[in-house]
């Protein structure tokens, strides 16, 4: 049952990373269209917010393989 949890709970934290990483994405189109001038700083900040919602996965996956079972 443990091994059975650590893997929704992994599969959960995975989704989650996903959406993140689709609503960072459309934001940064939209403010790109709104201010094209402002491009390189909004790409700049997209990476970083993107890099995070993985590390929050890859969090996730540690926490899952180390105490799920």
């Amino acid at each position: 049952m443990g091994n059975l949890s650590g893997n929704i709970h992994i599969a959960l934290a995975a989704l989650g990373a996903a959406i993140g990483i689709g609503m960072i994405g459309m934001s940064a189109v939209a403010a790109v269209g709104r201010n094209p001038g402002a491009s390189n700083k909004i790409m700049v900040l997209g990476i970083l917010m993107a890099a995070l919602a993985e590390a929050i996965f890859f969090v996730a996956l540690l926490l899952g393989k180390t105490f799920g079972g």
